[in-house]
């Protein structure tokens, strides 16, 4: 098949032999939703284990984390705005106490 010669080693190899262009394609689409699903929850992971440390500022912290959930929005894992707000809070440092009292207590208008 014509196409098949178009398409990387890498994954040519990964493909059984079809009689038609559709099988082809139906099979090469199901085998990168797997990768999707591989490729979120390593991102997921990603995402839960970032912690702000001493070597890099708030917001390089906070940019790295919408980052991430950027990525998962565009693979359909979605996440609130609320929801990104608090977990960013829960990994700031200790020292960060105070501006994290603060936020909570106060009243969204």
């Amino acid at each position: 098949m014509y196409i098949k010669t178009k398409i990387s080693a890498g994954i040519r190899g990964l493909i059984k032999q079809h009689e038609n262009v559709r099988e082809l394609l139906k099979t090469i689409d199901e085998q990168f939703i797997a990768s999707d699903k591989a490729l979120a929850s390593t991102l997921i992971m990603k995402f839960t284990s970032l912690k702000l440390t001493n070597t890099k500022s708030v917001r390089e912290h906070i940019m790295e984390m919408r980052d991430v959930m950027a990525q998962l929005k565009k693979l359909e894992v979605e996440m609130s705005e609320s929801f990104l707000v608090h977990f960013i809070l829960n990994t700031l440092l200790p020292q960060y106490e105070p501006f994290k009292i603060f936020y909570n207590t106060h009243k969204d208008k």
